[in-house]
């Protein structure tokens, strides 16, 4: 009897959207001036040796909303290039997030993640680039 109920139930469809940004030109222009503006600020940031990072409560509760808003984003695409920047994006706040709570974090280590972190937000700038200028399709799901 069990197995019969089992057998007649319809797996739900997935509700999920398969894009969000993908041929939308407000959101992937946004995401290009965005993250070329943080891509920037960092390069300056390691251009100028100024390899210190804020440790203010406030840029620590922002850095960790932006990580749960990414993640949120990501489990609700289908499509592998917004999957690739709503990661990249992630992955530059939660870099922020642990630089900002380890304040003893050595120099050499928190240089190295300003250039880390000007070359993530550079190649986010280029993933929204080409999210931007291509058309949603049906291969795209995974």
């Amino acid at each position: 009897m069990e197995g019969q109920v089992a057998a007649t139930r319809k797996k739900a469809p997935d509700r999920r959207a398969a894009h969000l940004i993908c041929g939308t030109a407000v959101w992937g222009i946004t995401g290009v001036l965005g993250c070329s503006y943080l891509a920037y600020v960092s390069y300056v940031h390691v251009r100028n040796q100024e390899f210190d990072w804020s440790h203010d409560p406030w840029f620590i509760a922002t850095s960790a909303v932006w990580i749960l808003l990414m993640a949120g984003l990501m489990s609700e695409t289908r499509c592998w290039r917004e999957r690739l920047f709503f990661a990249l994006v992630l992955a530059n706040f939660a870099l922020g997030f642990t630089v900002a709570v380890w304040k003893q974090a050595p120099e050499a280590t928190v240089k190295e993640l300003r250039e880390w972190s000007a070359g993530l937000w550079a190649l986010a700038a280029l993933v929204s680039l080409m999210m931007t200028f291509s058309a949603p399709s049906s291969a795209d799901k995974s």
